[in-house]
């Protein structure tokens, strides 16, 4: 196993299981960096939706991730944590975590366990790719280090937080031997957006919420979702922005910005709101006018204030269709780097249905380097940990079928 995160500890789970030898090696000097860190704020786990909703969330991939989730679903990953004597609880957003918000308890405990049952950690290797003979590559303090393996399960991450150790050094190194790759992209990432130094300076860090994010998907169709959103320093980020990331990033790739319409006020309708801005305002400042007769809190009437023309203010009725529908056009995603997940990666049609690479026989992969993308919710987590039972699972197959006469 090549890679010690969810996924390729979950591999080398299932192989040791089944009585399988199985060496662990990672760049990093432990394993579970990442997921240490996902659960410094409260470990969200998986997510407690019914099935559908919850494979709905990956996308154009959900039928293939789907597949996986029919092996090892949230309420399976619920049951596995208790194995390990975490117990989980839902959250009111439907989010799991552990009774303790913790990852590192949780990752102890397993990596204890995969001890106990005989798995070899190797720490510092990092995976340089194949020599001639086939053997894996990598790279040590003490110099290069050739290993023979049967059967391998690369499990290396996407390539967002390189400093965890996730970095996607891998990607040249598959490309090069043949393997059909997508370009690494940043997932449930902010955007940025060209503000006054006075909003990036004042409000940087002020949630924008509740409000209803409307676009244009990539088939032409008008989408709207309720939720929240935070101003940054370069633009927007949040839960809200990460559930619709992969089809601003689109917009953006193909059309140079991406039309992002906020209503601030999903609470009232247009014609009411017009009514309540119409009154007299008396000796009201605008921005105390717009907190009283619109609800608008200090980090909405700077958002209003920044993107609103003078005309639009002085006018009532077009003012609340400004307020009802305030367009943000996004210039960029942040790097990748920043980002908290990573599209593209290694295509799922280059894998057989147990995560096989087709050129090259006996390699598995699973995880974030995969070409799948979920938002943020448990989602990323859950498909993480059942790609890797699978591709466990299939190398132990695959080895079964090569000592078969």
């Amino acid at each position: 196993m090549v890679g010690g995160g969810p996924a390729g500890l979950m591999a080398a789970e299932q192989a040791a299981a089944a009585g399988v030898a199985v060496d662990v090696y990672d760049a990093m000097g432990s394993v579970g960096r990442k997921f240490l860190l996902a659960g410094k704020g409260g470990l969200n786990l998986t997510h407690g939706e019914p099935f559908d909703a919850f494979a709905g969330r990956y996308g154009e991939r959900r039928e293939a991730v789907a597949r996986w989730l029919r092996q090892f679903d949230a309420g399976a990953l619920r049951a596995w944590a208790r194995g390990l004597g975490v117990e989980t609880f839902v959250g009111s957003s439907g989010r799991v975590f552990p009774t303790d918000l913790k990852a590192a308890p949780l990752l102890r405990g397993w990596v204890r366990r995969l001890r106990e049952s005989g798995v070899a950690f190797h720490m510092h290797h990092r995976w340089l790719g194949w020599n001639g003979d086939g053997a894996l590559r990598f790279a040590t303090a003490a110099g290069e280090r050739a290993v023979r393996a049967d059967a391998v399960v690369l499990a290396l991450g996407g390539a967002s937080w390189p400093q965890l150790g996730s970095d996607g050094a891998w990607w040249p190194l598959l490309q090069h031997a043949g393997v059909d790759v997508a370009p690494l992209l940043p997932a449930n990432c902010g955007f940025e957006l060209a503000w006054s130094e006075h909003l990036a300076t004042r409000f940087a860090g002020a949630p924008l919420k509740p409000v209803v994010a409307h676009w244009t998907d990539r088939h032409g169709a008008k989408q709207a979702r309720q939720g929240e959103c935070v101003l940054s320093e370069y633009g927007i980020e949040g839960s809200l922005v990460y559930a619709i990331g992969a089809e601003l990033r689109e917009q953006i790739a193909a059309q140079g910005e991406a039309l992002l319409r906020l209503d601030l006020v999903p609470g009232r309708t247009q014609e009411a709101l017009a009514e309540r801005l119409a009154a007299p305002r008396g000796r009201h400042s605008l921005g105390d006018w717009l907190r009283r007769r619109a609800g608008l809190d200090a980090a909405k009437c700077a958002l209003v204030f920044e993107l609103v023309g003078k005309d639009v203010l002085a006018d009532p009725p077009a003012l609340a269709a400004r307020l009802k529908a305030l367009p943000l056009r996004l210039r960029a995603p942040r790097p990748v780097a920043e980002a908290i997940s990573t599209a593209g990666g290694v295509r799922l049609e280059a894998l057989d249905d147990a995560l096989m690479l087709r050129r090259r026989p006996g390699v598995f992969c699973a995880g974030e380097m995969l070409d799948w993308e979920a938002p943020t919710g448990g989602y990323l987590l859950t498909a993480c940990f059942a790609g890797g039972l699978l591709a466990g699972r299939g190398a132990v197959r695959w080895l079964e079928s090569q000592t078969q006469p």
